[in-house]
């Protein structure tokens, strides 16, 4: 398993992005890692369904102070990751990365672990019930077969 801020230095060395856009990438890394390693989680920690989607809450502080300012580029040095995560961060950006914060939570709505975690809450009310690694693994690992099906 990785670290989840190295995760997360890993988006930020590629782009500036806001909190948002941020912590939405971080959760289909966790959710495609789930479905094309066997339900294994790419990082411990734990992602919730939260009102505007998915959130890792220990990562929440880290970078809270930005609030909708853009978090700057950084460097990271990528050689301390294995290429099975490489690959995986790769094809998440690829795949999401030109999409907003807004763009992405709107996304992740639309997707049954946010659903079915969120249950019968109004889209308004908190919660910290959490997505687990298993429904992102049913979900998107069905996604997976029907692109290869395409």
């Amino acid at each position: 398993m990785v670290n989840i801020r190295d995760v997360a230095s890993w988006f930020l060395s590629q782009d500036s992005m806001t909190h948002k856009k941020l912590q939405k990438l971080c959760y289909y890394a966790q959710a495609w890692y789930c479905a094309l390693y066997d339900g294994s989680p790419l990082f411990e920690d734990e992602i919730q369904a939260w009102v505007h989607g998915p959130v890792v809450p220990s990562l929440y502080p880290v970078y809270a102070d930005y609030k909708w300012i853009p978090i700057p580029k950084a460097e990271f040095d990528a050689g301390i990751l294995e290429d099975k995560v490489l690959d995986v961060l790769e094809a998440v950006y690829n795949t999401y990365g030109e999409l907003s914060g807004d763009q992405l939570e709107s996304l992740t709505h639309s997707e049954e672990p946010w659903i079915q975690a969120r249950g019968v809450l109004k889209p308004w009310e908190t919660s910290t019930a959490p997505i687990s690694c298993a429904a992102m693994r049913e979900y998107y690992s069905k996604k997976y077969e029907q692109s290869q099906n395409d």
